[in-house]
């Protein structure tokens, strides 16, 4: 197989992250999650907390200028007021994305990689979904809190990668149009899950 990229969007609590390590596991490739925002953060020399505080959302005031600001690629130079802005941490996020694709297989996971990579051949794009009971239990396995306020932090957590996804891409989060593969982890499971997209590869990229 030539080099191939997987990328995971994710509904909080729907497994999607561990579904993507088990992945990478099992077809022994790199795995990227927060690793990227220090990558990023070493490509441009702007500090990795701002990258932290950046990630997978965005600021209430960049809302309005949803559909203007859909990524193309640029970069804003050093010299800008800009150059440390959302908008910015996003671009150099990117092109890590890029690089990462043209240089191995891997799979990744969030930050819009779907949509960065929508031009590349050599790319996977999976949704992992499930219906918020499941998510609530799921997600009561790893966080600490009250019932009622986990499920407000989870729909606040979706609702900041849904935001922060049409923000840059002018797309709904979703919308299974944006994907090659979406799955319900409720009712495969996760073990499933990852045999599914195994299976997807080899008849994409194995025929």
């Amino acid at each position: 197989m030539e080099k191939v990229v997987i990328t995971i969007a994710r509904q909080y609590g729907s497994g999607g992250r561990t579904i993507g390590e088990m992945l990478a596991e099992d077809i022994k490739v790199h795995y990227y999650d927060k690793e990227l925002l220090k990558l990023a953060s070493e490509e441009s020399g702007i500090n990795e907390r701002l990258f932290v505080n950046a990630d997978e959302k965005v600021k209430f005031t960049n809302l309005l200028k949803i559909v203007k600001n859909t990524y193309k690629g640029q970069l804003i130079p050093p010299e800008s007021e800009d150059f440390v802005s959302d908008d910015n941490l996003f671009n150099y996020q990117a092109k890590v994305i890029k690089q990462l694709a043209e240089e191995e297989s891997c799979v990744i996971v969030g930050r819009c990689a779907d949509y960065v990579l929508k031009d590349y051949d050599n790319v996977l794009s999976v949704f992992i979904h499930a219906p918020r009971d499941y998510c609530l239990e799921q997600a009561a396995k790893k966080v600490s809190m009250a019932p009622r306020e986990l499920e407000r932090y989870i729909t606040r957590t979706d609702r900041q990668r849904a935001e922060y996804y049409k923000y840059h891409t002018g797309r709904e989060w979703t919308d299974a149009r944006n994907y090659d593969l979406c799955l319900d982890s409720s009712k495969l499971g996760f073990e499933r899950c990852v045999e599914e997209i195994k299976a997807y590869l080899k008849v994409r990229f194995m025929s």
